[in-house]
């Protein structure tokens, strides 16, 4: 059953992947507090529940695209990153499993539905979603540059996006072909 939390996430992840040009192998990072989407407070109210609706709209969504997801977990495990092993085949990974209490409701539901997942200190993602103030950017490549969606709330969350670009060097006499 599609829900109201469900179909939210969805636009999100589309608006997203269209607004930072993501293409097939690219990473969309996002971090999600369960808590603030119910209308709770960050690391208080985890929902198992609730992060599975979130987590099936922009999971669904990035598949049909080819695109990664990485799941942030919560500060209890330093921000650790769930993902697909296929992402990051040489990543070195680190020995944890995320919980509700203990990385998050968002990241667990990742853990359990990814088919092959590793759990990484940190990525370097392409764009990211932040919702419920997660603070995502860690996880980003430089340059995050800000995107404005047409939805600024999942449930009750506030909502986040950034999507990276190459860093410019050389200042303004540098010359791009």
């Amino acid at each position: 059953m599609k829900t109201e939390l469900y179909t939210q996430a969805q636009q999100a992840a589309r608006e997203i992947i269209d607004a930072a040009g993501l293409k097939k192998g690219d990473i969309l990072v996002v971090g999600c507090s369960s808590s603030e989407v119910a209308g709770g407070v960050i690391g208080h109210d985890s929902s198992l529940e609730t992060a599975e609706q979130v987590f099936s709209g922009i999971y669904d969504t990035v598949k049909e695209k080819g695109i990664y997801l990485a799941a942030q977990c919560c500060e209890h495990l330093n921000r650790a990153i769930c993902v697909e092993r296929a992402a990051v085949p040489n990543a070195e990974t680190v020995c944890v499993v995320p919980q509700p209490k203990a990385g998050g409701s968002f990241a667990t539901t990742a853990y359990r539905t990814f088919s092959d997942p590793v759990m990484l200190e940190e990525i370097r993602a392409d764009a990211g979603l932040d919702i419920g103030g997660t603070l995502i950017g860690m996880h980003l490549k430089r340059v995050a540059v800000p995107v404005r969606l047409g939805i600024d709330h999942i449930g009750s969350a506030i909502l986040l996006a950034a999507r990276t670009r190459p860093k410019y060097i050389g200042g303004e006499r540098a010359k791009y072909e």
